[in-house]
């Protein structure tokens, strides 16, 4: 048995005995399965891997346990893994990404149980006026707020790009191009914290600031339990956050991050795609500058091809109102991005927000609340037309995070394993527009990093059968017959009404 011992620094140097005991493994506290799991995959990080089910199994004899003791606190980590030492040291960004999860698994139950508490002592008071909503959006900033990645004084400068982690190289390398070119502009970087896409921008943006000999390149992760075990975090990695579940990560990518670049990816990235979508579809945000990016190389052009085809065939052409696609152009995103920084610090300048933490946009309950994946939730998807577009975005992205956590979240791959896959059923155009896409990710590889052959978590229709062949594009509606135009629909948050063709917003 291997025994490594760890001493956290800072105020993690110091835990409450309630705050340590529900974390050890010796009295086996009611965090420590979450604790143990988040610090086994910050300890694989580097190793390319997407099943957080092998794992788990493979180091089933890994434990952690906080030990308090008259120096403060100490971490010792039974059997870690081998590629977590050098010369039998824990390798030091390792270390810091442990002190990471320590204090976030802390601070996320200290939230749930404040939030808890909140709401027991004032649902009946006359005077409570906070909704759900607020607690959320407050929590997120206190999470965020208590890992530092909140500086007050910094004008805008946060990119934050998404993709995939199961990418050919050519993409890696553009990515870390279009990075290097960002890096240049002294613009910092915010991914999701896994390998893929989520490193190459960090990379090169690092490689940027060291030829501006600039003082600080920020690479900032966020992630959240379920999902570190398939993504551990990078090399790259400066700052890394762990945040509740996928609704307030995604939550506080759109909060924290200024402009928002999309490069090639899978579900996951559509999931992040049709959530940021659901945001700007909301009248209430018309004004709120979020640009958003799309690009990849030349050879990943059929790849955004089919991203827009997809998005017009739902949506209708107008939804391309609401992105900047670039092809095999590292200098003009790099510009754009500068640009969309420029006016994001303008925008809150002239409305006095916070120029680390979008305070104004709106984010509708459908979208902040937590999708419990089932077979069940998964059924009852409301996958039809007649329904705001928001709306609409906001069950489409329910959609792709039931996917994503059949694919590689633990309890997500043991339902299909017990239950077999998620059946999914709406409207005959979006279901075949959502065949012909997930097909696309299949063919191009964009599933999983092994080079098992994927087997679907997922099937369409409720005849429940595996579709068979290739979809045909001309099976699905072409592009622009999306959401009947001129429908009046509901306003997510006032209750007012807007025509979803009409809205003005081109940020």
């Amino acid at each position: 048995m291997s025994v490594k011992a760890v001493w956290p620094q800072g105020s993690m140097a110091l835990l409450t005995q309630l705050e340590a005991d529900s974390i050890s493994h010796t009295s086996k506290g009611e965090l420590y399965d979450l604790y143990r799991n988040c610090s086994l995959a910050v300890l694989n990080s580097g190793n390319l891997t997407d099943n957080s089910q092998e794992l788990l199994e493979n180091y089933q004899s890994f434990e952690i346990d906080v030990v308090r003791n008259e120096r403060g606190l100490k971490i010792e980590l039974i059997n870690p893994p081998s590629t977590a030492l050098v010369d039998g040291e824990i390798i030091a960004t390792l270390q810091r990404h442990l002190y990471a999860v320590l204090r976030d698994i802390v601070q996320i139950n200290i939230y749930q149980d404040s939030v808890h508490k909140f709401i027991t002592q004032n649902q009946d008071s006359e005077n409570f006026t906070v909704n759900k909503q607020q607690l959320i959006t407050n929590g997120i900033f206190h999470i965020l707020r208590n890992a530092g990645v909140l500086h007050a004084s910094d004008e805008p400068s946060i990119a934050v790009c998404w993709g995939g982690h199961s990418i050919p190289q050519d993409e890696y390398d553009y990515a870390y191009k279009v990075g290097v070119e960002m890096g240049l502009r002294k613009i910092n970087i915010c991914t999701g914290c896994g390998p893929g896409i989520m490193e190459a921008p960090m990379k090169g943006s690092l490689m940027g600031h060291i030829l501006q000999e600039a003082n600080e390149c920020r690479r900032i992760g966020l992630t959240e339990p379920s999902i570190i075990a398939a993504e551990p975090p990078n090399s790259m990695v400066s700052e890394l956050v762990i945040l509740p579940d996928i609704e307030k990560r995604l939550e506080a990518f759109v909060r924290l991050g200024h402009v928002l670049v999309v490069f090639p990816g899978g579900p996951g990235t559509a999931e992040e795609l049709l959530y940021i979508l659901g945001i700007k579809l909301c009248s209430e945000n018309r004004y709120n500058p979020i640009p958003l990016i799309l690009t990849g190389n030349a050879k990943s052009a059929p790849y955004f091809e089919a991203l827009d085809s997809f998005l017009k065939s739902i949506f209708g052409s107008e939804i391309s109102r609401y992105y900047t696609i670039v092809i095999d152009d590292p200098v003009k995103v790099a510009t754009l991005v500068k640009e969309g920084l420029q006016n994001s610090y303008e925008h809150r300048s002239l409305i006095h927000d916070s120029y680390c933490y979008n305070w104004a946009l709106t984010i509708p309950p459908e979208l902040q609340t937590p999708f419990e994946v089932t077979h069940e939730s998964m059924a009852a998807l409301d996958l039809h037309k007649d329904q705001a577009p928001w709306k609409l975005a906001a069950n489409l992205r329910r959609a792709f995070s039931g996917i994503v956590t059949g694919n590689v979240k633990e309890y997500g791959i043991k339902q299909v394993q017990e239950k077999g896959p998620f059946v999914l059923d709406g409207d005959p155009d979006i279901i075949c527009s959502m065949d012909k896409l997930m097909r696309d990710f299949i063919k191009q590889g964009r599933i999983l990093l092994s080079q098992r052959k994927y087997k679907p978590c997922y099937v369409f229709g409720k005849s429940g059968n595996t579709p068979q062949g290739t979809a045909d594009s001309n099976d699905c509606q072409s592009p622009g017959e999306g959401l009947t135009k001129g429908k009046s629909m509901a306003s997510p948050c006032k209750g007012k009404t807007h025509r979803s063709r009409t809205n003005k917003s081109t940020s």
